[in-house]
This record gives C-alpha cells, structure tokens and sequence, in this order.
C-alpha cells in the first residue's frame, strides 16, 4: 500500500478521533440506559464504533 500524503494522514487521524469519542459516549450511554434493549444498542454501538477504530489504526502502521 502506499504512503499517505499529511492531509490523507491528518483526516484519518480525525476520524479515528470521532470513532473514539462515539464509542466513549456509546457506552456512557450504555451505563445510564434502563431499558436492556436500549443498554445492549448502546453497548453494541460503542464495539462497532472501536473496531473501526481499529480497522483505521492499521493504516498508520
């Protein structure tokens, strides 16, 4: 694959920022959910949020 370019690698430092925000917010909202259904949205919310987090970091390496 190729190098990113500094405005490619500043936009994907961007976005995997706003992943890790939503999936802090997800599972704060997870905590304070009554409903186990809307607990389990939230909390299937914040995994899919990180695991793209993830998915993204690989293009830093």
């Amino acid at each position: 694959m190729s190098q990113l370019n500094q405005m490619e690698l500043q936009n994907l430092r961007h976005i995997i920022g706003e992943h890790d925000t939503i999936s802090q917010k997800m599972q704060a909202y997870s905590q304070q959910a009554m409903d186990p259904q809307v607990r389990n949205y939230f909390e299937k919310s914040s995994g899919e949020a990180q695991g793209t987090k993830q998915k993204l970091m690989t293009f830093l390496k």
